[in-house]
């Protein structure tokens, strides 16, 4: 072994005590001169709230009592023109020595006493209103923020400001503005040796609780778990449902914060979040409580330079059963939201076993067998939002039911009474089936209504299972540009089901229900299509109290469903949308409005390229339509806009084609004095032609979408029972050279 030369060893001992030495003496001089240096911060920290802020900042004592701790006293904040913002009795802190020595500050222990956090909002204007300001920065830059980098060194400033010990008590919370108030008094908050306990006490002047928040606290190694509960009864704050008519209680919410790395610019955030007996009621949600009684999310948070995420390794537990979802929203170069869903295979029973209560009525008690496996794909780049993709799938293997729950989802099979609502009462019940009068077969039904409604409303009906993924996927690029939920994509089975199963309420719950009703009953085979298309015939509102066709063909026309013209069908496809204004297309001579006629040519011509009408240059039937004349009788001359008006104003439910109405300009004095021609007409005519073509090809591409998607599945799930695998090999290519040719055949009618 090498020995190291002494004389290297007396320089190192020298150097170091040199070190020592400048240390003791710097700490002398800034022990001497902390005072000064506090008075100085503490003006320089008034001087930038006042600047920057418009706060006023006063601070009645301060000074050091012992070697890291500073207290505070009577210390008030006040916006410029507003309330008092915050105000504190006593306040000492004190920092963790080490941590400085190289720059980070960590609190050791803070005592706290007799403080009040204020917030107002009263007549819009707000005492807290400068968090929203902007800073004015008069230099440019192009440097951007790398957010992974900011989320670690937020997470560590707040994490080191909460400090080992904490003695609190007294501190009081408020907020009022013109209708309501809420104060949170904190009466005690103790953090000792990582233990967390304290007592709040809120009143928001409809009901007290006494509040508890307790567990393991060590905030600066991000060690957290934190339960908040009740006093002998649940969390809730009644102010809630005043102000947002939102009802939300539960038992027990835990918390924890595990691990916080941050390497490879990627900050990871692993955390735990569990809610016992949660209730909540929305009238945009349910009509009901929906109650929770056990939910929790292993959610781990990644936050790189340009997105934040939710990565695919959290888990959702729902009762019995789990799920990955993946959020990723990326905000440079463009904005990008996606969202995926994989639950994996799961049985299926525990799945319906494990929906929360009061969510979905009808399927309430429901007993099935076999797995169910559930992938959802949703990804939007914001600069190219007609290139949305999504992709929902529930795949099943060797799912059956076996005992239906609340409601009999074969009931339409025969007859039955349906009750109608409107605007949330019961009208007079209706028998669907042969003992009504108005009951009309599907095969006494005009083919030119069969084929005008499912080409405006379902052109894929018999191929498709209940869903058409295109429309949806249309459907959500149409509410992304109006900014709001306008288009419903429901196919003619959503309709049924909707109308024979579920409360016309319009909530998120419904539509879920709807949605799993339909996939329930098509892939089940518990209604043929030709069933389902009839009890829809004789199920819809066709007008104000016009329930099913037959019904409603006399109403309209005078005649038998059996000899509805092509007109008269186009018509009726026109008014599903919309039915309360169907009378509204009709002028007091009983001719169609003019604004009609584009439609007319859009739905014919779509009928044509299918074969299902002859091709026409009459409108297909417009000009044939006659209201019964028993109606124009009753009609009063309405204007023509507000007329078109009431016609638009559907029920966004429907994923078809509804009327757009335009009325035609004519040439002015001048052109017509001069013999200028009407262009304007004849080129609307050949945009109309133009943007016909491009539905039918539109329509196509849907049609060949889900024939693949039929196929596949078909392929996918080929009986195999006591077939050779050369025989379950030559059916599988039968299957795929039928698709061919039926995809093939559809090309063929593009326009």
């Amino acid at each position: 072994m090498r020995h190291i030369n002494p004389k290297y060893i007396r320089i190192a001992g020298i150097t170091a005590a040199i070190i020592v030495v400048v240390l003791l003496i710097s700490g002398c001089i800034a022990y001497s001169k902390r005072e000064t240096l506090l008075q100085k911060a503490i003006y320089k920290a008034k001087l930038k709230a006042k600047r920057d802020y418009n706060l006023d900042v006063k601070i009645g004592s301060a000074h050091f009592t012992g070697l890291s701790t500073v207290a505070f006293s009577d210390i008030s904040v006040v916006p410029y023109q507003r309330d008092s913002l915050f105000s504190v009795k006593k306040f000492n802190v004190s920092v963790k020595i080490f941590p400085l020595i190289f720059g980070t500050i960590k609190l050791a222990d803070v005592t706290l006493q007799n403080g009040h956090l204020n917030l107002t909002n009263i007549k819009g204007v707000k005492n807290f209103d400068f968090l929203f300001k902007k800073k004015k920065d008069t230099t440019q830059t192009s440097h951007k923020v790398d957010l992974s980098e900011l989320s670690n060194n937020l997470i560590n400033e707040i994490l080191y400001k909460i400090p080992d010990n904490l003695v609190l008590t007294n501190f009081l919370t408020s907020f009022k503005d013109d209708t309501t108030r809420l104060n949170m008094l904190a009466q005690t908050a103790i953090i000792k040796d990582g233990k967390l306990a304290s007592t709040i006490k809120v009143d928001d002047g409809i009901a007290q609780s006494i509040w508890h928040f307790d567990g393991k606290m060590h905030a600066s190694d991000k060690d957290i778990d934190v339960r908040l509960y009740a006093d002998g009864k649940k969390v809730e704050l009644p102010i809630l449902q005043k102000k947002f008519k939102v009802i939300l209680n539960f038992d027990t919410l835990t918390t924890r914060l595990t691990r916080v790395t941050n390497s490879n610019n990627v900050t990871k955030i692993y955390s735990y979040l569990s809610v016992k007996n949660l209730l909540v009621n929305h009238p945009g949600l349910s009509t009901n409580d929906i109650i929770v009684p056990n939910g929790a999310i292993d959610a781990n948070i990644f936050v790189g330079e340009n997105y934040l995420s939710l990565d695919s390794s959290s888990v959702i537990h729902l009762k019995k059963i789990t799920a990955n979802p993946y959020i990723k929203y990326t905000l440079r170069p463009v904005k990008i939201y996606e969202l995926k869903v994989h639950t994996g295979w799961l049985n299926a029973q525990d799945i319906f076993d494990s929906f929360p209560t009061g969510m979905f009525e009808s399927l309430d008690g429901i007993q099935v067998a076999g797995k169910l496996n559930y992938n959802l794909n949703l990804f939007y780049n914001s600069s190219k939002l007609n290139d949305l993709q999504f992709d929902s799938r529930l795949d099943k293997d060797n799912f059956r039911i076996i005992k239906f729950g609340k409601t009999d989802l074969s009931k339409l099979n025969s007859d039955f009474v349906y009750t109608p609502y409107e605007r949330g009462k019961p009208m007079p019940p209706v028998v669907i089936g042969r003992k009504n009068p108005d009951f009309v077969p599907l095969q006494n039904i005009s083919p030119n209504l069969r084929n005008a409604v499912m080409t405006a409303e379902d052109p894929s009906f018999y191929t498709n299972r209940g869903f058409v993924e295109e429309s949806i996927r249309k459907s959500i690029i149409t509410d992304i540009k109006d900014k709001k939920f306008k288009r419903g994509g429901s196919t003619i089975s959503m309709q049924l089901v909707k109308n024979a199963f579920l409360s016309r309420n319009k909530t998120l719950s419904r539509k879920i229900e709807e949605i799993l009703i339909v996939w329930l009953i098509e892939n089940n085979r518990i209604m043929s299509k030709n069933r389902m298309l009839e009890v829809y015939f004789n199920i819809i509102e066709w007008g104000r109290g016009i329930y099913g066709i037959g019904e409603a063909a006399r109403y309209y026309f005078g005649k038998d469903p059996a000899y509805l013209s092509v007109g008269e069908a186009i018509f009726l496809a026109s008014i599903v949308p919309n039915p309360k204004a169907g009378l509204y297309a009709f002028q007091p001579d009983g001719t169609l409005r003019p604004g009609l006629h584009g439609y007319f040519n859009l739905i014919g011509r779509l009928m044509a390229v299918k074969g299902l009408t002859s091709r026409d240059t009459s409108a297909y039937g417009f000009y044939e339509v006659r209201l019964r004349e028993g109606l124009r009788r009753q009609m009063a001359p309405i204007d023509t806009t507000i007329a078109d008006s009431l016609m638009q104003q559907t029920d966004d439910e429907g994923m078809g084609v509804a009327p757009i109405f335009e009325e035609s300009k004519r040439p002015n004095f001048l052109q017509r004095l001069f013999g200028k021609r009407d262009t304007t007409t004849a080129a609307k005519a050949e945009e109309k032609v133009k943007e016909t073509n491009d539905m039918i090809k539109e329509r196509i591409k849907q049609e060949i979408s889900a024939l693949k998607d039929d196929y596949k599945r078909r392929i996918d799930n080929v009986d195999t029972t006591g077939k050779t695998k050369k025989e379950i090999k030559a059916e599988k290519k039968r299957l795929k050279q039928e698709g061919k040719d039926k995809e093939k055949e559809l090309k063929s009618k593009m326009p």
